[in-house]
């Protein structure tokens, strides 16, 4: 399993706008080969700050799977006006501790 996480900064004064499109969003990740799960979190110190964790069964289920999919261009259509400054995605794989 790989964790994605994804630290969000939506402008100002339109975060209702963006959990609106999010849900929306979601509809399209969750239908994915190679998606698990995913899940959104606001940043209740800072305004407009959200943390986003997907989990994929491997890293290509997102790097070539997802965003080589027609419907990643639907997700980007609905969400990437959102981000100032525009994300950096990072991956994870679990240790065993």
């Amino acid at each position: 399993m790989i964790l994605e996480a994804v630290m969000l900064h939506v402008k100002p004064d339109i975060e209702s706008d963006f959990e609106a499109a999010f849900k929306k969003a979601s509809k399209i990740i969750s239908s994915m080969d190679g998606y698990l799960s995913h899940e959104l979190h606001k940043c209740i110190e800072v305004k407009g700050k959200y943390l986003l964790l997907v989990r994929w069964e491997t890293l290509e289920s997102h790097t070539v799977g997802f965003r080589n999919y027609p419907e990643f261009q639907e997700w980007k259509k609905l969400l990437h006006h959102f981000y100032d400054p525009f994300p950096i995605v990072e991956h994870f794989e679990e240790i065993e501790i």
